[in-house]
Parts: C-alpha cells; sequence; structure tokens
C-alpha cells in the first residue's frame, strides 16, 4: 500500500481495502495498512497510476473505491 501522509495525528496505520480498478492490480495492493491524511490513495501500476477515494472511514477497515486512472507523464 502506498503512504502519502498521515491519516491519524499520530501517524497511526489504519487497515484500508480498496475496491474496483484493473484486474490485474496485486492482490497485495488490495488490502493492507497504511498512514494517509487525504481521502484519496494514488498506486503506482503498469504505466500510470490507479487513484481511489475513501467511502467508508469510520469503521476499520477504511474502503477505497477506484476512482479514475491517470498515465505518468513522459
Amino acid at each position: 500500500m502506498t503512504e502519502q501522509s498521515t491519516y491519524f495525528p499520530d501517524g497511526t496505520p489504519i487497515e484500508v481495502i480498496l475496491e474496483g480498478g484493473p484486474d490485474d492490480l496485486p492482490r497485495a495492493h488490495r488490502t493492507g495498512q497504511s498512514s494517509l491524511a487525504t481521502r484519496k490513495l494514488k498506486i503506482q501500476h503498469r504505466n500510470g497510476y490507479e487513484h481511489f477515494e475513501l467511502v467508508d472511514g469510520d469503521l476499520a477497515p477504511a474502503v477505497f473505491r477506484w476512482i479514475m486512472r491517470t498515465k505518468i507523464a513522459e
């Protein structure tokens, strides 16, 4: 799981689950821990990034749903 900044003020990791996105996104990215301050995750995959947004963060684990894919600028 890609970390960007802290979700909790003390930096405590939270459990996350990713929903949607490409079928070939490695299983290791689908569940795990992260410590994010934003409501979005950006995971590098193939020649771009998969973007996920928090849909349920009140319960553990936090659920992030796929919203779009962007390509890496060349």
